[in-house]
Protein backbone atom coordinates (compact mmCIF):
# COMPACT_ATOMS: atom_id res chain seq x y z
CA UNK A 1 0.00 0.00 0.00
CA UNK A 2 1.19 3.41 -0.86
CA UNK A 3 1.95 6.21 1.98
CA UNK A 4 -0.35 9.06 1.80
CA UNK A 5 0.40 12.35 2.45
CA UNK A 6 -2.67 14.42 3.47
CA UNK A 7 -2.49 18.49 5.04
CA UNK A 8 -4.94 18.86 7.89
CA UNK A 9 -5.47 21.47 10.78
CA UNK A 10 -5.77 20.68 13.57
CA UNK A 11 -6.56 23.22 16.53
CA UNK A 12 -5.97 25.88 14.60
CA UNK A 13 -2.72 24.38 13.10
CA UNK A 14 -1.68 22.33 10.23
CA UNK A 15 -0.15 19.35 10.05
CA UNK A 16 0.97 17.19 7.11
CA UNK A 17 0.52 13.87 7.85
CA UNK A 18 1.46 10.50 6.27
CA UNK A 19 0.38 7.06 6.05
CA UNK A 20 -1.01 3.97 4.30
CA UNK A 21 -4.68 4.71 5.32
CA UNK A 22 -6.37 6.22 2.60
CA UNK A 23 -6.68 9.63 2.16
CA UNK A 24 -10.33 9.67 3.47
CA UNK A 25 -9.77 8.14 6.93
CA UNK A 26 -6.91 10.36 8.04
CA UNK A 27 -9.04 13.39 7.25
CA UNK A 28 -11.83 11.92 9.48
CA UNK A 29 -8.55 10.87 12.52
CA UNK A 30 -7.49 14.44 12.69
CA UNK A 31 -11.03 15.85 12.62
CA UNK A 32 -12.13 14.08 15.39
CA UNK A 33 -8.40 14.53 17.33
CA UNK A 34 -9.20 18.40 16.41
CA UNK A 35 -12.91 17.82 17.89
CA UNK A 36 -11.85 16.46 21.02
CA UNK A 37 -9.30 19.22 21.82
CA UNK A 38 -12.01 21.61 21.28
CA UNK A 39 -14.05 19.93 23.61
CA UNK A 40 -10.98 19.66 25.96
CA UNK A 41 -10.35 23.68 26.31
CA UNK A 42 -14.08 24.32 26.40
CA UNK A 43 -13.89 22.28 29.40
CA UNK A 44 -10.18 23.12 30.92
CA UNK A 45 -10.59 27.11 30.49
CA UNK A 46 -7.13 28.12 30.39
CA UNK A 47 -5.02 25.50 29.66
CA UNK A 48 -1.86 25.28 27.86
CA UNK A 49 -1.55 23.56 24.32
CA UNK A 50 0.67 21.24 25.90
CA UNK A 51 -1.81 20.29 28.64
CA UNK A 52 -4.94 20.43 26.13
CA UNK A 53 -3.13 18.19 23.67
CA UNK A 54 -1.90 15.56 26.50
CA UNK A 55 -5.38 15.47 28.17
CA UNK A 56 -6.99 15.03 24.60
CA UNK A 57 -4.37 12.09 23.85
CA UNK A 58 -5.45 10.94 27.33
CA UNK A 59 -9.32 11.25 26.72
CA UNK A 60 -8.83 9.06 22.97
CA UNK A 61 -6.79 6.52 25.05
CA UNK A 62 -9.41 5.59 27.13
CA UNK A 63 -11.43 5.89 24.37
CA UNK A 64 -9.39 3.46 22.75
CA UNK A 65 -8.89 1.36 25.62
CA UNK A 66 -12.97 1.00 26.69
CA UNK A 67 -13.50 0.43 22.64
CA UNK A 68 -10.87 -2.05 22.83
CA UNK A 69 -12.06 -4.03 26.31
CA UNK A 70 -15.94 -3.58 24.50
CA UNK A 71 -13.91 -5.47 20.99
CA UNK A 72 -12.62 -8.05 23.20
CA UNK A 73 -16.52 -8.60 25.57
CA UNK A 74 -18.14 -8.28 21.65
CA UNK A 75 -15.03 -10.67 20.42
CA UNK A 76 -15.78 -13.93 23.22
CA UNK A 77 -19.43 -12.55 22.87
CA UNK A 78 -19.05 -13.74 19.27
CA UNK A 79 -17.32 -16.97 19.95
CA UNK A 80 -19.67 -18.14 22.81
CA UNK A 81 -22.18 -17.47 20.26
CA UNK A 82 -20.65 -19.28 17.21
CA UNK A 83 -19.72 -22.30 19.86
CA UNK A 84 -23.30 -21.82 20.94
CA UNK A 85 -24.62 -21.89 16.83
CA UNK A 86 -22.23 -24.62 16.22
CA UNK A 87 -23.98 -26.43 19.71
CA UNK A 88 -27.39 -25.95 18.04
CA UNK A 89 -26.21 -27.12 14.49
CA UNK A 90 -25.00 -30.30 15.81
CA UNK A 91 -28.32 -30.53 17.66
CA UNK A 92 -30.31 -29.57 15.01
CA UNK A 93 -28.72 -32.68 12.70
CA UNK A 94 -29.16 -35.19 15.54
CA UNK A 95 -32.68 -33.89 15.69
CA UNK A 96 -33.60 -34.48 11.78
CA UNK A 97 -31.53 -37.58 12.44
CA UNK A 98 -33.80 -38.44 14.97
CA UNK A 99 -36.85 -36.97 12.84
CA UNK A 100 -35.89 -39.34 9.81
CA UNK A 101 -35.14 -42.46 11.90
CA UNK A 102 -39.32 -41.78 13.47
CA UNK A 103 -40.26 -41.69 9.72
CA UNK A 104 -39.02 -44.92 9.51
CA UNK A 105 -39.66 -46.79 12.24
CA UNK A 106 -43.39 -44.94 11.79
CA UNK A 107 -43.53 -46.66 8.48
CA UNK A 108 -41.94 -49.64 8.99
CA UNK A 109 -44.73 -49.94 11.93
CA UNK A 110 -47.34 -48.71 9.95
CA UNK A 111 -46.36 -51.45 7.69
CA UNK A 112 -46.30 -53.94 10.55
CA UNK A 113 -50.30 -52.78 11.32
CA UNK A 114 -51.38 -52.96 7.64
CA UNK A 115 -49.84 -56.73 8.06
CA UNK A 116 -50.93 -57.43 11.45
CA UNK A 117 -54.66 -56.02 10.44
CA UNK A 118 -54.49 -58.18 7.00
CA UNK A 119 -53.47 -61.32 9.45
CA UNK A 120 -55.86 -60.67 11.41
CA UNK A 121 -58.87 -60.21 8.84
CA UNK A 122 -57.94 -63.65 7.39
CA UNK A 123 -58.03 -64.97 10.87
CA UNK A 124 -61.58 -63.80 11.17
CA UNK A 125 -62.25 -64.75 8.10
CA UNK A 126 -61.26 -68.42 9.13
CA UNK A 127 -63.10 -68.49 12.00
CA UNK A 128 -65.96 -67.67 10.69
CA UNK A 129 -65.88 -69.93 8.11
CA UNK A 130 -65.13 -72.84 11.01
CA UNK A 131 -67.97 -71.24 13.12
CA UNK A 132 -70.45 -71.91 10.03
CA UNK A 133 -68.70 -75.39 9.69
CA UNK A 134 -69.53 -75.70 13.21
CA UNK A 135 -72.59 -74.70 12.74
CA UNK A 136 -73.85 -76.71 9.94
CA UNK A 137 -72.18 -80.19 11.50
CA UNK A 138 -74.39 -79.68 14.44
CA UNK A 139 -77.17 -78.87 12.39
CA UNK A 140 -76.51 -81.90 10.83
CA UNK A 141 -75.76 -84.00 13.56
CA UNK A 142 -79.10 -82.60 15.47
CA UNK A 143 -81.33 -83.50 11.90
CA UNK A 144 -79.15 -87.00 12.04
CA UNK A 145 -79.51 -87.35 15.86
CA UNK A 146 -83.40 -86.54 15.05
CA UNK A 147 -84.17 -88.83 12.40
CA UNK A 148 -82.09 -91.73 14.34
CA UNK A 149 -84.73 -90.72 17.27
CA UNK A 150 -87.90 -90.81 15.20
CA UNK A 151 -86.47 -93.97 14.34
CA UNK A 152 -86.35 -95.57 17.31
CA UNK A 153 -89.69 -94.27 17.86
CA UNK A 154 -90.67 -95.53 15.28
CA UNK A 155 -89.00 -99.03 16.30
CA UNK A 156 -90.23 -98.97 19.90
CA UNK A 157 -94.13 -98.15 18.44
CA UNK A 158 -93.65 -101.11 16.12
CA UNK A 159 -92.08 -103.17 19.11
CA UNK A 160 -95.08 -102.25 21.33
CA UNK A 161 -97.42 -102.65 18.96
CA UNK A 162 -95.94 -106.56 18.74
CA UNK A 163 -95.93 -106.76 22.50
CA UNK A 164 -99.12 -106.25 22.12
CA UNK A 165 -100.23 -108.50 19.74
CA UNK A 166 -98.16 -111.12 21.91
CA UNK A 167 -100.20 -110.36 24.75
CA UNK A 168 -102.85 -110.61 22.83
CA UNK A 169 -101.97 -113.96 21.59
CA UNK A 170 -100.68 -115.09 24.71
CA UNK A 171 -104.46 -114.23 26.18
CA UNK A 172 -106.45 -116.18 23.18
CA UNK A 173 -103.92 -118.79 23.48
CA UNK A 174 -104.40 -118.99 27.40
CA UNK A 175 -108.20 -118.97 27.08
CA UNK A 176 -107.68 -121.49 24.10
CA UNK A 177 -105.77 -123.82 26.55
CA UNK A 178 -108.47 -123.16 29.30
CA UNK A 179 -111.07 -124.29 27.04
CA UNK A 180 -108.86 -127.66 25.91
CA UNK A 181 -108.15 -128.27 29.43
CA UNK A 182 -111.85 -128.12 30.23
CA UNK A 183 -113.19 -130.52 27.62
CA UNK A 184 -110.62 -132.94 28.35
Amino acid sequence: MENNKVSVKIYGQEYVISGESSRENIIRVADYVDMKMHEIAGAAVGASLASVATLTAVNIADEFFTAKEKVEELTAAKNAAEKDAKHYVELWDEAKQSTMQYKTDFSNMTAQKDELMRSLNEKENELNELKESTRQAEENERSSKAAEIEELRAKCKELENSFFDLQMENIRLKSEVERYKRTV
